[in-house]
């Protein structure tokens, strides 16, 4: 299949130059320089903290959820955080095309908080109003008909969207280093059902029945399987994207 031009790649550099690490912030997430500069308009949808996994903690978060964003430990590749044992609760499914997934392939270095953010926005388009013609409308517009490792070539090339990556990674006030011990994945509800969608993965994985109203619990409950398997570290932080109250419910 032929790929739809993408913007040309600037000069060679190294994965982890074009694509660095992103901190799990929602000020790095929302601001100016990423996804509302990419086209999520800053009227319709923010990234929030979400400040404990507890029943009040998330009684507080801003309603509705859109997507759910995990930043977690990246387990050391042994028998006791084996990465199959992180969605050995879960079912795996093919891609199909009511469910927006990339892959995270070697040559997007540390895109993983880039891409968590893509399948955030991918899977609430008809929730969110993008800026026609930006960045993000371009993107998902491109690439609504290929699979998800021709998706991750388009990202690839895409000049755009690494720039705006790599403005949020300088933005963040944790001094960046080369190793990366902390990967990013979401969670959404599509047609009733609960998604983990972890670009390292093959396709979307399935974790039963969920909707717009029980996301943030049904992800927190899978969440909290999660953590359960990584029990050597506290290096968990949950965000939610939630749509802006005064614009709830008037997408087309």
């Amino acid at each position: 299949m032929e790929l739809p031009a993408s913007p040309a790649a600037s000069a060679p550099a190294s994965a982890g130059e074009r694509w660095p690490p992103l901190e799990s912030s929602p000020e790095v997430f929302n601001q100016v320089q990423f996804m509302w500069s990419l086209g999520a308009q800053e009227d319709e949808a923010e990234f929030h903290d979400v400040y404990g996994i507890d029943a009040d903690a998330l009684d507080m978060v801003p309603q509705p959820v859109l997507a759910v964003i995990l930043c977690f430990p990246d387990p050391p590749q042994d028998a006791s955080y084996s990465s199959d044992l992180l969605s050995s609760y879960g079912e795996k499914q093919e891609t199909h095309d009511q469910v927006y997934f990339i892959k995270q392939i070697e040559s997007l270095g540390n895109a993983c908080g880039t891409i968590a953010l893509i399948h955030a926005v991918g899977n609430s388009y008809s929730e969110i109003n993008l800026v026609e013609n930006s960045c993000l409308d371009v993107f998902f517009k491109s690439t609504a008909s290929m699979d998800p490792y021709e998706r991750a070539l388009f990202l690839e090339k895409d000049d755009a969207m690494a720039k705006a990556h790599s403005l949020a990674a300088s933005a963040g006030v944790t001094e960046l280093c080369d190793v990366v011990e902390e990967h990013y994945i979401c969670f959404v509800a599509v047609n009733g059902t609960l998604n983990e969608l972890d670009g390292m993965k093959d396709g979307p994985i399935k974790h039963g029945s969920s909707s717009s109203k029980s996301l943030l619990q049904d992800a927190v409950t899978v969440i909290k399987g999660i953590m359960r398997n990584i029990p050597d570290s506290i290096s968990f932080n949950l965000m939610v994207l939630s749509r802006k109250q005064n614009n709830a419910g008037t997408a087309s």
